[in-house]
C-alpha cells in the first residue's frame, strides 16, 4: 500500500511515517516508480510504534524493541534479550512514578477546588 493509504488507516501523518522509516522502525518496498510501498503488516507495526511512543519510549529504544515483539498479538519474541527486559522494566518504573505523581497532583488539586467551593 501507499503511504497515503498507511497514514489513512493507522491515523498517522505521511510525515511521521516518514520519520518512522528514517528512524528504523518501519520499512517500505519502492515501486518501479519510486514510490513507497508498504506490506500489509505495516498497519499493526504503526499501530505498534505509537503505543510505545505513547508509553513514553524514545525511538532509539522502540527500535531495539520492535525486533523482540511480534506485531499481531505484541507477545515476547524469543529473541527479547535479558537487558532488553530490564531496560523496559526501568520504564515501566518510570511510568509508575510518573503516574504516582500525577495522582499527587490532582489530589492537591481536589483540595483545592473543595476549599474553594467551601468559601
Amino acid at each position: 500500500m501507499r503511504i497515503g493509504e498507511l497514514a489513512r488507516r493507522t491515523g498517522v501523518s505521511e510525515r511521521s511515517l516518514r520519520y518512522y522509516e528514517t528512524q528504523g522502525l518501519l520499512r517500505a518496498g519502492r515501486t518501479p516508480g519510486g514510490h513507497r510501498d508498504y506490506p500489509e503488516p505495516a498497519v499493526d507495526r504503526v499501530i505498534r510504534i505509537q503505543e510505545l511512543y505513547a508509553a513514553g519510549l524514545h525511538s532509539e529504544k522502540i527500535r531495539q524493541l520492535l525486533p523482540c515483539m511480534r506485531d499481531q498479538d505484541g507477545g515476547p519474541s524469543a529473541i527479547a534479550t535479558p537487558k532488553l527486559v530490564a531496560d523496559l522494566s526501568a520504564e515501566r518504573d518510570r511510568i509508575d512514578r510518573m503516574i504516582a505523581d500525577l495522582v499527587r497532583s490532582r489530589e492537591t488539586l481536589d483540595e483545592v477546588i473543595r476549599a474553594a467551593r467551601d468559601s
